[in-house]
């Protein structure tokens, strides 16, 4: 049986998680899930994810749900709700990615792409047991705030349910692409006049109102979820950690959810040492950045939000993010760091990473930007392993990306003379 458990006072919220849908502590901080340790030897569970690789059907073929003895085991296997998330691919930088990154002697590179998933992000991984989770205590509708990969992977598992869903975006601020989604897949959509969070403010309000199951990532069950994130990542690599794992960082859900799953891998005895974590902010949206690098010239700096975030890459274009304690631990448990980068360099990584035949959405790029700067201060040197987590598909925000290269559209007349003329230099 799994227990709820407050990360900053230790409190324990239920002694069976599932038995609350509680996502705060009396103290203010939220909640995790605290799965019972798995009763089954390293080696044994090794041999266990490598057997249900070759599933074609039930949770055996989820990239979250093969994992399930470290993944939220206390949901029952009958009730497990999967559209075959994970499964994501791992690609080695191509020689002209690593040159760009100036990656030095020896070292290796992977981006691990999660907009692979389902509906196009990590965000799937979460959802499928948050909304088992959701369903087992009897939610008739869910709902969730989203800049909007949340919100179309939401929507998305509720309709495999038939289940209703209701989600809050900030009004003119989510990408064709992403609403176009949500909306596809039959959710009703709130485009409320502010930010995220204000949509994140009034989507707990309306949780606790009309009985919505909330599917943030302060659910304690998304968070569980994403752990796959990095248990798969390992994995891949054949259960040798790399020396950094590098991803972008918004609502602060995935570094927690990432940091979480290498503790408890090492914990279970399927790595011996904790790969270094860096979470990379938007320069525009850093609130947590600023206050990591404050924290080392004054232990007790007060974490502040960012009143009006604003930065191109809008799935990480949030001012309060709400797992910024859970973050915080798990930086510390990797001897992580936390840094921003301007939206400028940020799209200068999207381009290589794009131009590498791999893509990704432009808060996605933020970990391809943040190995680079690793490299330029010497963090990443000769021989080093490390993994940039791309979290959304380069189709997640269409209209950034076409803008951006809106100089590589040529109109030319319907003739072979034109033609010649327009490729000659090929």
């Amino acid at each position: 049986m799994s227990r709820l458990a407050c990360v900053r006072c230790g409190a324990l919220a239920a002694a069976d998680a599932l038995a609350s849908d509680a996502t705060a502590c009396a103290c203010g901080a939220l909640l995790e899930v605290l799965p019972p340790p798995p009763q089954a030897a390293p080696e044994a569970l090794r041999a266990r994810f490598d057997a249900r690789r070759a599933g074609r059907a039930g949770p055996d073929r989820s990239g979250v749900w093969r994992y399930r003895e470290l993944v939220a085991p206390a949901l029952p296997e009958a009730a497990l709700v999967s559209r075959g998330e994970g499964n994501t691919g791992l690609y080695e930088a191509p020689a002209a990615l690593a040159r760009w990154a100036g990656l030095p002697e020896g070292a290796r590179w992977w981006l691990k792409h999660e907009g692979e998933n389902p509906t196009g992000s990590f965000k799937d991984r979460g959802m499928c047991a948050g909304v088992t989770a959701a369903l087992l205590r009897g939610a008739r509708a869910l709902a969730c705030a989203s800049t909007g990969n949340t919100s179309a992977s939401l929507a998305s598992y509720a309709a495999l349910r038939g289940v209703p869903c209701v989600v809050f975006v900030p009004a003119g601020k989510v990408t064709t692409g992403k609403l176009a989604q949500t909306l596809a897949y039959g959710a009703r959509v709130l485009e409320v006049e502010g930010s995220f969070d204000d949509a994140m403010r009034l989507v707990e309000e309306a949780a606790r109102a009309f009985g919505l199951g909330l599917l943030n990532s302060v659910n304690p069950w998304r968070v569980e979820g994403q752990k796959a994130i990095g248990l798969e990542l390992l994995d891949d690599l054949g259960w040798a950690p790399p020396d950094w794992i590098v991803l972008p960082a918004g609502n602060l859900g995935n570094v927690s959810a990432l940091g979480k799953a290498l503790r408890e891998a090492r914990g279970a005895g399927l790595i011996e040492r904790l790969p270094r974590v860096a979470c990379v902010q938007a320069a525009g949206a850093a609130p947590f950045a600023r206050w990591w690098a404050a924290l080392g010239s004054d232990p007790a700096a007060p974490f502040a939000p960012e009143p009006r975030p604003e930065t191109v890459a809008t799935a990480i274009r949030i001012g309060d993010p709400r797992s910024w304690e859970k973050a915080r631990r798990e930086l510390a448990a990797t001897q992580g760091t936390c840094f921003a980068v301007d939206d400028a360099t940020l799209l200068a990584a999207k381009v290589q990473v794009d131009a590498a035949g791999i893509g990704c959405e432009p808060a996605s790029a933020a970990a391809a930007a943040g190995v680079r700067r690793l490299v330029a201060e010497g963090a990443i040197g000769p021989g080093a392993r490390v993994v940039s987590v791309l979290t959304g598909h380069v189709l997640k925000d269409p209209e950034t990306t076409a803008a951006h290269h809106a100089g590589a559209r040529v109109r030319v007349a319907a003739d072979l003379g034109a033609i010649e003329a327009a490729i000659g230099g090929l």
